[in-house]
């Protein structure tokens, strides 16, 4: 709403008064072009004229052009300073994501008006975009102190609660801003996004369907109900939901990102529809980025100098905490060799737990980009002297893939987090191992396969004291009864997972089923999970449905598992090596692709081959043979821990080794190919990100 300040007197012949309410009629309906011809013809005649002048600088800011609008914002406030511009001033600063100045302009408008609460509410959005929400809390109060019935203070209060871990004060907030606007649309997504985070899923699909009625047209909100959707399994919809928000903001990176996630886990999608998905993605973000040149340093660089060099190691990801990425992470960073390599972090979100903080041992410094747009993060990456940039998310949560189109490294890697193509051509490797990506599906990539000897994880042994259990189908009361257990995502169990369980349970007489996951938390999901398994002719009373557990009981939960079934094609990854650290063999199935492998390289390098089916016949023979040994089952879960410990998958000082001779190539190779002339890496990346952008350029003109 604009909203004219007292104005000094006018001394202009002409009737600038009511040339500025017809700019200010177009303006708000919307109509830019004609705004900004009566604010144009006003400056013509008056060119000093306060109100012209600043009305023009916030519709240039609406149509995008932010520097130049707050050049003219500013001009305007020297003229005649008051607290509505001064409030606009920080409202177009916050655009530009400025939002130290922002927060000075604010506090100059609350200087000359105190009890303006829409200064004092914006201003604790800045303090809290600025990373201190304790403060923007208070501005909040201010606010509402002022205006009880302000909805949109009730709005911003509940954002700095929700920063602060006070989820449920924050529900009420949002709650109290609808009572206030039931047409607050970034109100009712709030409550969608925490109604999800505690397994209320059917409400807050019912929320964001809310905030959908009153803003189809949001592609956030698209993202958002896909993301309840797929873990509600509804992932027909949750696709179409994520194609939508893509469709309405084709550089929407987090979406694509969903989008491109949820392919991989299902069979129906060929693998060239992925592939080239992937691609679309890479040219998208590629085309808004603008690559860094060669650091100055590393062009006069010789062979020799290269091999001395320490390199300066650069892991971006959001998972550097309680998290797969941080299980496997942590023992292997404890035997890189620091005088060869100095570590950085790039934490893409703010999670500080037990693992974060002996994560953060490791390296030289831990910056927090989480508040950075993907320019200023690339800067900041660029500025450190980052040698090698390894990304850690690929295309899950978190991820921060659209920095490494701008090229802030000259190396760039993808390794741990993801099982596929990024799509971007700027991210020159992925780290795999030839279970995981054989030279025959090499093209599925654009980034060049870099393979490790072993295998491309290593596993860091839980730091709990938990001892594996007597097999329980030999447990008093049993009767030989297999229990089968997966405690993967739900999101991985498709319907031809599904089938094939379900053949696997007829076949096994008396068998049950336990499943374990955060989905499950939702009684919601567990009667759309038995009903999916209905249609495959499960009865109910042979499925255990269970949601999250601390990571001790959910251990502990696998000495009530015989054996662990891997899905497919998205196999699981740190719940097969838990399974098999708890003694449990895991049932794998051969695949086709990366993710489809990954159980494949995990039991490969246990050396458990034999649990590697080839088909889905040989699937539901494997799991009926292995049933009906209960001693071998038995005698395998004494040894499998110890097993487990002395293969590749846990020796961190081997892996890590390994690693740091990859990285040495990685950096051998691209000084060799600066200096070749017919082999110039500057040549090929512009080349590379030319051929992306004119790409791009067909696909989104």
């Amino acid at each position: 709403m604009l909203t004219l300040p007292p104005s000094p007197a006018q001394s202009a012949p002409f009737d600038a008064a009511a040339l500025l309410q017809s700019a200010f009629a177009h303006h708000q309906a919307g109509r830019l072009a004609e705004a900004a011809a009566f604010y144009k013809q006003i400056l013509q005649q008056d060119t000093a004229h306060p109100d012209a002048m600043h009305f023009l600088g916030v519709l240039v800011c609406d149509a995008g052009h932010l520097e130049t609008g707050i050049g003219l914002i500013e001009k305007s406030i020297q003229l005649h300073p008051n607290a509505i511009y001064l409030n606009n001033l920080g409202n177009m600063r916050g655009r530009a994501r400025n939002f130290q100045s922002a927060v000075a302009a604010y506090r100059a408008a609350l200087a000359i008006a105190p009890d303006y609460a829409e200064a004092h509410n914006n201003l604790g959005h800045a303090l809290r975009e600025s990373g201190d929400p304790m403060a923007a809390l208070e501005c909040s109060y201010h606010a509402l102190r002022l205006n009880p019935e302000f909805a949109q203070a009730w709005v911003n209060r509940g954002n700095a609660l929700l920063d602060l871990g006070s989820d449920e004060e924050a529900l009420e907030s949002y709650v109290k801003a609808i009572a206030l606007n039931p047409n607050d649309v970034n109100a009712h997504n709030n409550v969608g996004n925490i109604l999800e985070k505690y397994g209320r899923s059917a409400e807050a699909v019912a929320s964001y369907r809310r905030a959908l009625a009153l803003e189809p047209a949001c592609a956030m909100l698209h993202n958002n109900l896909g993301n309840v959707l797929r873990d509600q399994g509804q992932l027909d919809e949750a696709c179409a939901r994520y194609r939508q928000a893509v469709s309405l903001d084709a550089g929407f990176a987090q979406a694509h990102s969903n989008l491109l996630l949820l392919l991989n886990t299902r069979p129906d999608v060929l693998l060239d529809e992925q592939c080239a998905e992937a691609r679309a993605y890479g040219e998208c973000q590629t085309s808004k980025a603008r690559a860094f040149a060669h650091p100055a340093h590393v062009m006069h660089l010789t062979q020799s100098d290269a091999a001395a060099k320490r390199l300066r190691i650069g892991f971006v990801s959001g998972d550097l905490n309680s998290h797969p990425v941080g299980f496997f992470l942590e023992s292997v960073l404890g035997h890189l060799d620091g005088t060869q390599l100095e570590l950085v972090a790039y934490a893409t979100r703010k999670r500080d737990d037990a693992v974060s903080q002996r994560l953060m041992s490791h390296f030289s410094a831990w910056r927090d980009v989480s508040r950075l747009d993907d320019e200023a993060c690339a800067r900041c990456i660029h500025d450190d002297g980052i040698d090698i940039l390894v990304d850690l998310s690929g295309h899950t949560n978190h991820n921060r893939l659209p920095v490494f189109a701008w090229k802030p490294a000259p190396v760039q890697a993808t390794w741990l987090g993801y099982f596929a193509t990024t799509g971007l051509a700027s991210i020159d490797y992925v780290i795999a191992d030839r279970h995981v990506l054989p030279p025959s599906e090499a093209s599925q990539f654009v980034e060049t396969a870099w393979h490790l000897p072993d295998s491309y994880l290593c596993f860091t042994p839980p730091n709990i004291d938990i001892d594996v259990g007597p097999l329980p189908a030999t447990a008093s009361g049993e009767n030989g009864a297999i229990t089968f257990g997966c405690f993967n995502h739900l999101v991985k169990l498709n319907d031809a997972v599904m089938a094939l369980w379900a053949r696997v349970l007829a076949a096994v007489p008396g068998s049950r089923l336990l499943l374990k996951t955060r989905q499950l938390d939702d009684l919601t999901v567990q009667q759309t999970t038995r009903e999916r398994f209905a249609a495959h002719g499960v009865d109910g009373a042979r499925l255990m449905l269970e949601g999250q557990s601390p990571r001790a009981e959910l251990l502990a939960a696998y000495n009530r598992v015989d054996i662990a079934l891997d899905p497919f094609p998205y196999a699981g990854g740190t719940t097969s090596v838990e399974a098999l650290w708890m003694g449990v063999p895991v049932l794998t199935r051969r695949g086709e692709r990366f993710l489809s492998h990954v159980g494949e390289s995990i039991v490969n390098t246990a050396h458990l081959p034999d649990w590697i089916a080839q088909s889905d016949d040989d699937y539901v023979a494997k799991a009926v043979r292995f049933s009906t040994q209960p001693n071998h089952l038995a005698a395998l879960r004494s040894t499998l821990r110890e097993r487990l410990l002395a293969s590749p998958l846990c020796d961190a000082a081997r892996f890590a080794g390994h690693l740091e001779h990859a990285f040495r190539g990685m950096w051998t190779r691209y000084v060799a190919c600066l200096h070749a002339d017919d082999r110039h890496v500057a040549q090929r990346d512009r080349h590379l990100m030319e051929d992306a952008r004119n790409q791009a350029e067909r696909n989104f003109a």
